[in-house]
């Protein structure tokens, strides 16, 4: 499984950090605040107080052997050189984000200075609530890059009762399913995480799967009745 670090615990890396942990992801979060850092011991799996300009520091914590780093940082400044710091430390993948006052100017910005993918909270919010108004069936969407986006999905009623190996998702839809969220009937709360499903594994009704493929092919499988 991925290792991943949240460096910025705002809104935005907060959710982000939250929604990781719950997926069972290796999480490290990092802030110069205490209390956000506080906020997080026991959800993820390591949580420091720290200056993410300090590349000792980010060092001695492990962060420069993860395989994702958020960077979200309110202030630009701070964000342009942590982000050029993580790479020049080998993070394979560095994903920042732009605040929404300037953030076409600080995406060419960031990507000059090797950021692998910049986040604009208000179009990705944007394009978030257009998948949600006019695909009933997606509860959530995460575009990750320019080609591919993850979403959570009703299992549709014709896959209830079948394995997931007879229905080939991947032959007819073009995505893969990475997790099966078994909801309990009564209170519509998670009973059970299936994480990357098995071809015998069978969906069931109520059941909520996390899909990733391109944008048109999630969209296409959501509209299976």
């Amino acid at each position: 499984m991925r290792k991943f670090a949240v460096i910025g615990l705002g809104r935005f890396g907060a959710a982000v950090a939250q929604s990781l942990a719950e997926r069972g992801a290796e999480v490290i979060v990092v802030d110069k605040d205490g209390q956000l850092v506080d906020k997080f011991k026991g959800i993820v799996d390591l949580a420091v107080k720290l200056d993410s300009a300090d590349e000792d520091a980010l060092r001695s914590q492990g962060i420069d052997k993860v395989d994702v780093a958020i960077v979200s940082i309110g202030e630009f400044e701070s964000s342009v050189l942590t982000t050029a710091l993580l790479k020049r430390m080998g993070v394979p993948m560095v994903i920042t984000k732009a605040s929404h006052t300037t953030s076409h100017i600080q995406e060419k910005i960031l990507n000059l200075i090797g950021a692998d993918r910049v986040v604009l909270p208000e179009v990705e919010m944007g394009k978030k609530l257009a998948q949600n108004l006019l695909f009933s069936n997606i509860l959530d969407y995460i575009p990750i890059s320019e080609k591919y986006s993850a979403a959570e999905v009703r299992s549709p009623a014709s896959f209830w009762g079948k394995r997931i190996g007879e229905l080939k998702i991947r032959e007819n839809y073009k995505v893969n399913i990475l997790e099966v969220k078994k909801i309990s009937p009564e209170g519509g709360k998670v009973e059970k995480i299936n994480y990357f499903p098995q071809a015998d594994d069978v969906i069931e009704k109520g059941d909520i799967l996390l899909v990733i493929g391109e944008e048109e092919d999630i969209e296409r499988f959501s509209n299976e009745k």
